[in-house]
């Protein structure tokens, strides 16, 4: 019953992020860009969450600001997850030299934060989306890697993989069919996790200024623009922070709501005990 309770307010928190973004791809309110004659303007039925300090309308930002942090997350998870998955599956599958040197590559990527690969290609390629998303999908290619290492580690040694090969099936069935779908639980829950984790890295890089450049909003540069007059007028900050806030919760619960579903060894914790 837990389980379901943490699915269901994980999809709710997730879908009051994503909504406005949706919605925004085909109506907005106000030009995001815009400044208005209202400055600082409270919550109200002509600006539902305010206006900031040039009278721009906060949710018109939102919704085109989380176009960029969805998109950057995406194609970061994506891109991370396919690279690391086969780095990870090659190390576990073959073995020996070779594990050792995939592994320690992950390793090698795992040692360089996000924050600072940004930064790394920040001063090559200039401040901007192409930067951040490379340096996100670098920063998830150990996390995959390393549990498609442990997967393929312990499944290829498995009964039922044995019996596909002494029937006949080749490598490539027996990695796709016998191995991968059996990994397809923790590779979920990581795709889940890395989503709501490279969301709030690609927010912390827009308030560094490393990420969207203006005059396109994004999340974390709305708080960075906002942190001056929050005396003044909190809801630039506010609304913001809550969206980001609300997406990364809604993942991480979704993420442990799938992993206590599909993980035997969860369902067995789950049964010995009742409360």
């Amino acid at each position: 019953m837990k389980r379901h309770i943490g699915l269901g307010v994980g999809v709710l928190c997730l879908l009051v992020a994503l909504i406005p973004v949706l919605v925004g791809l085909v109506w907005l309110p106000y030009d995001p860009n815009l400044p208005g004659p209202q400055r600082f303007a409270p919550p109200s039925l002509h600006h539902l969450m305010g206006t900031d300090w040039f009278g721009r309308d906060t949710l018109a930002r939102i919704m085109i600001g989380g176009r960029a942090s969805f998109a950057v997350a995406l194609f970061a998870v994506s891109l991370g997850g396919l690279v690391g998955t086969l780095l990870g599956g090659f190390a576990g599958y073959v073995g020996g030299i070779a594990e050792e040197a995939a592994m320690r590559l992950a390793d090698a990527l795992l040692a360089f934060p996000a924050v600072l690969a940004a930064l790394l290609l920040g001063a090559v390629w200039g401040p901007g989306l192409a930067g951040v998303a490379t340096a996100l999908a670098l920063f998830n290619v150990p996390f995959f890697a390393r549990i498609a290492r442990a997967g393929f580690v312990s499944l290829k040694t498995r009964e039922f993989v044995a019996a596909a090969r002494a029937a006949g099936a080749g490598t490539w069935r027996i990695v796709l069919r016998h191995i991968l779908l059996n990994l397809a639980s923790p590779l979920l829950v990581q795709i889940t996790v890395g989503l709501g984790a490279a969301l709030l890295a690609e927010a912390s890089l827009s308030y560094l200024r490393l990420g969207v450049q203006p005059p396109l909003p994004a999340w974390g540069r709305m708080l960075r623009e906002a942190q001056d007059s929050f005396v003044l007028s909190p809801w630039p900050a506010v609304f913001p922070g809550v969206v980001l806030a609300l997406a990364v919760l809604g993942l991480n619960l979704i993420g442990d709501a799938i992993r206590d579903l599909l993980d035997p060894a969860f369902r067995r914790i789950t049964r010995l005990r009742p409360w």
